[in-house]
């Protein structure tokens, strides 16, 4: 017997894919939306042992009215993936359209369906970092009060030009418009949103080539195959950016979580960050790992710019993610199981 049916937004993604299948072990039912049906292929096929409690229904646009009015029905739990996740936009208003707008709609279905229970938003901790108490070169933890001040009005001063932070603006954006729908519409189910940093760990869906590999494993992938070490950061493609990460399984874990405890997690905000993982320290991990590729994986400077444990740095900013291991009692996964196990999902591209 299903405990009830989740509709997941955007389910091809990689994060998407995952949290399926963490809820289908868990005995739900799933129903996923993609822009196609044949987009969604190869998650039916890696999925095929759970057909019977697994569909699929196309939302083509989801910024349109009553776009998700379909795929809710009969629904009792929402997990709202479906968002823009490219780094770098040349059309701002189109970014900021899809993820405000798209999250406000599955809202609006939401509250017309009355079994809906609990609904979990996919935020980022783009939408925390970049708070009015943090100053650069400042030591700083984050914490759920933090939300991002700066990004919108960058992008509103540069434009596309600004990069990386009009990906950070809209998650911020469409957050608060998400909490901001809440107060106003006081909806019979509850919410919560999940604030995950970079996130790292094997997809569910094999990629067939480079150029599909997701983007927050590319360093992975990169210096696995042999990349120099500093180019393979993503804190050196997104300036910035911390190279700091979260198992993808742990925040498949914290979504479940969420449905699970709706009243306990209703209002509110989760940072999920497990560790501090520069390259150096997957160059490390995967070496000795590896060893028959130690002539290909980088060395550099084994041990150097991380710490035992993979701690974030104590002279800079830092992620405080106690509130969501104290609500579920379970730690992360460690940093060198996600290398790893991420190295072996993609081995067969060598």
């Amino acid at each position: 017997m299903s405990k009830g049916t989740v509709l997941i937004t955007g389910i091809n993604g990689y994060i998407a894919g995952t949290t399926a299948l963490a809820f289908l072990k868990a005995g739900y039912s799933v129903r996923g939306t993609a822009r196609s049906l044949p987009s969604a292929g190869p998650l039916l096929s890696a999925l095929s042992e759970y057909s019977d409690r697994l569909s699929v229904v196309q939302v083509p646009d989801i910024t349109a009215p009553d776009a998700f009015d379909k795929a809710v029905r009969g629904v009792s739990f929402i997990a709202h993936l479906a968002s823009p996740i490219a780094a770098a936009f040349t059309d701002v208003a189109e970014v900021m359209t899809a993820a405000v707008s798209g999250s406000l709609r599955v809202l609006e279905s939401a509250a017309k369906e009355p079994g809906v229970r609990h609904l979990v938003f996919m935020s980022s901790l783009a939408a925390v970092r970049g708070s009015d108490g943090y100053e650069p070169g400042r030591v700083y933890t984050y914490t759920e009060k933090d939300w991002n001040v700066t990004s919108e009005a960058e992008v509103e001063r540069v434009g596309a030009q600004a990069g990386f932070p009009v990906y950070e603006a809209s998650k911020t954006a469409a957050e608060r418009a998400v909490w901001k729908w809440k107060e106003e519409n006081k909806p019979t189910f509850s919410i919560n949103a999940v604030n995950p940093i970079f996130v790292a760990g094997p997809p569910l869906v094999i990629p067939t080539s480079a150029d599909a590999i997701p983007n927050t494993i590319t360093s992975i992938w990169a210096i696995f195959a042999g990349a120099p070490l500093k180019e393979s950061a993503l804190s050196h493609l997104l300036p910035g950016m911390l190279d700091s990460y979260v198992d993808v399984r742990d925040v498949a874990r914290m979504i479940v979580w969420g449905v699970e405890h709706p009243e306990e997690a209703d209002g509110e905000r989760y940072i999920l960050a497990s560790c501090y993982g520069p390259s150096q320290s997957m160059a490390d991990i995967l070496r000795e790992k590896y060893p028959d590729r130690a002539g290909i994986i980088q060395k550099g400077q084994p041990g150097e710019g991380y710490v035992l444990g993979y701690g974030f740095p104590e002279d800079g900013e830092s992620y405080d993610s106690g509130k969501a291991r104290r609500a579920t009692g379970q730690d992360w996964i460690p940093w060198e199981k996600t290398v790893v196990d991420t190295a072996e999902s993609l081995k067969g591209l060598l």
